[in-house]
């Protein structure tokens, strides 16, 4: 299959087309620059979201898009205003894409569009209530793409993702932040460590994306494991794995998470085949082990 992907060289997006290259697939990559990279099966088509470069991609000629370029540095882009011009900049690219032969549209949304319960969250039940400027801003290209005219010729994939983690997150991701300070030496107080998320390991995330795509899955797909993962259960593994258990702090009166429990009903993604295969443990194995000379 041929495969357009946007976002191709972040954190999600890199490791969506390093497994769709792996199954056979050809996939064009849309990136603002060149590179050295000679894999037979990525074509890198030289634009951006805001200027893509449309005779190149016609030339590509793609079967199907997984959009997953966005802003998403840690500390900034939940409520940054470049929000609105991704979501201007994503109807403008998508809506165009089916005259150009593409079949299927997949797209990356965020689990905190729900309505936060103490219940998992399923697709058809649970309620939407997007309480930050970036999960509105994905509510609202949902729903934009879900009326306009792409869908006449169309369909549409929305998925919704959990809580990634893996090599090759930003440094201020929790797994990765919770590293640094222990290599440091320096005491952790975790402020909200009964804190539930989903926590899906990159590759996981990617093999779920693909199947997705390779069966053509038409409605909202929440991407998750299904299981639920405190805080400090991270914290304690990665500090026992460091050998500095003793650096892990818990308060006597620890803060309420607003986000106290983001789980993923998983059953559509589950009913597709699809299965994670790097258990929590392996995982933040693999963080430390990339950290060590």
């Amino acid at each position: 299959m041929k495969l357009l992907v946007t976002g191709g060289s972040g954190f999600l997006g890199s490791a969506f087309v390093r497994a769709a290259a792996a199954r056979g697939h050809q996939i064009g990559v849309l990136s603002r620059t060149r590179s050295d990279r000679h894999d037979p099966h990525v074509a890198l088509l030289t634009g951006s979201l805001a200027e893509p470069p449309w005779t190149e991609i016609a030339r590509f000629a793609p079967e199907a898009c997984l959009h997953a370029a966005w802003i998403a540095t840690p500390g900034v882009y939940l409520e940054s205003p470049e929000n609105g011009d991704w979501v201007r900049w994503s109807l403008e690219f998508l809506h165009r894409l089916p005259a150009l032969g593409v079949r299927h549209l997949v797209a990356l949304g965020t689990c905190i569009e729900y309505q936060i319960t103490r219940q998992p969250l399923r697709e058809d039940m649970t309620p939407l209530a997007p309480a930050s400027t970036y999960a509105r801003s994905k509510c609202e290209l949902h729903e934009r793409l879900r009326s306009g005219p792409a869908l006449a010729q169309a369909t549409l994939a929305w998925t919704r993702i959990f809580y990634p983690y893996g090599n090759g997150e930003h440094p201020a991701r929790l797994a990765s932040s919770l590293l640094s300070r222990l290599d440091r030496g320096e005491e952790v107080m975790l402020r909200t460590p009964n804190s539930m998320k989903d926590y899906i390991h990159v590759e996981d995330v990617a093999t779920a994306l693909l199947s997705v795509v390779e069966q053509g899955f038409n409605g909202d797909i929440n991407i998750g494991t299904g299981e639920g993962v405190a805080i400090e259960t991270i914290a304690r593994r990665l500090a026992d794995t460091v050998g500095r258990p003793e650096l892990i702090k818990v308060p006597e009166k620890p803060v309420t998470d607003p986000l106290d429990f983001v789980v993923a009903d998983a059953g559509r993604l589950l009913s597709l085949g699809w299965r994670p295969q790097v258990t929590l443990a392996a995982g933040l194995q693999r963080l430390v082990d990339a950290r060590r000379p």
